[in-house]
């Protein structure tokens, strides 16, 4: 609770305070998080035990609408899924992969950007040509390609091991951004006092990489992976809805969308549409904390 304080005394916590966009932005992810993580006592019932499943429920419409029940406030899909609970369970996939895939793609691209920029010379020459090899190829098809490799060559692989494809894929040209970020801001602070100081005092190189200029350059780092998280989302989705992301056993917001497609013209159009609006507020909403982020860690805008 005292850092929880000190952190809405701060500049930051006065920015986030004073921006109402922020504040009901930060409240829906909040909620989507929530619902996601504790999904097994938030979803009114498990979507995926075959066990509990009803043809005869299949296809439903909402509660507000002529046939439709109480019992599913939101309808069902073509075997009898509630899609209330569909959805909390499929966001808690979008919102894993889309975690990690950030968190794998922060950790090697500050890494490298770090050491590009700190050392320079024919290190920092090749790791930018990778960069602007990995720039030049769209990301989503990159991740396409990867995905598809990894589910042809292990077909009958474990969830997690797709997981791991599908995280790997999104991260192969994620890390880019990063460490073009990192490598920049990196070049400017070498040459600074402070390091110029650890140097004369004896410091080793690396230490002062990951102490002294480490801390200086994860600004833009943060801003960049609040918006990162969105993007990475939405490209799961769109390798779920193509149909090389998460597995089918454990359908993610995009194998939802996916599915319902087949039955939107025939009236059958919360199926796809409700997963839909998950996934833009989702995205939404973490865009809003990105944007709100980068101005209030940015003094001249303050």
């Amino acid at each position: 609770m005292n850092a929880l304080k000190r952190w809405l005394q701060s500049d930051v916590g006065y920015s986030f305070r004073q921006s109402p966009t922020a504040m009901v932005a930060a409240g829906i992810a909040f909620v989507c998080l929530f619902c996601s993580v504790f999904a097994g006592w938030v979803s009114p019932t498990n979507p995926f035990d075959l066990t509990t499943l009803e043809l005869s429920d299949a296809r439903l419409p909402p509660a507000w609408m002529e046939g439709g029940t109480t019992k599913f406030l939101l309808g069902t899909d073509d075997q009898g899924r509630d899609i209330l609970s569909a959805l909390i369970y499929g966001s808690r996939i979008s919102l894993v992969v889309g975690l990690a895939s950030v968190v794998l793609s922060v950790a090697v691209g500050v890494g490298l950007g770090l050491l590009a920029g700190f050392k320079g010379g024919w290190l920092d020459a090749l790791l930018m040509r990778l960069c602007d090899v990995m720039l030049s190829f769209p990301a989503i098809l990159v991740a396409l390609l990867i995905a598809g490799v990894g589910r042809a060559l292990f077909p009958n692989a474990h969830e997690s091991l797709a997981f791991g494809v599908l995280i790997l894929s999104i991260s192969l040209t994620g890390w880019v951004q990063y460490a073009r970020t990192v490598r920049g801001t990196t070049l400017v602070e070498r040459n600074k006092e402070y390091v110029q100081a650890a140097r004369v005092t004896g410091v080793a190189p690396l230490r002062i990489m990951f102490k002294h200029v480490l801390p200086n350059v994860m600004g833009p780092v943060m801003v960049l992976a609040t918006i990162q998280v969105a993007t990475a989302i939405i490209t799961e989705a769109t390798l779920s809805f193509l149909g090389v992301g998460a597995p089918p056993t454990s359908p993610s917001l995009g194998t939802l969308i996916r599915v319902g497609n087949d039955y939107l013209f025939s009236g059958e159009w919360w199926i796809t549409i409700f997963p839909g609006l998950m996934l833009v507020l989702i995205a939404l909403s973490v865009n809003l904390l990105g944007d709100w982020l980068r101005d209030a860690l940015n003094p001249r805008l303050r």
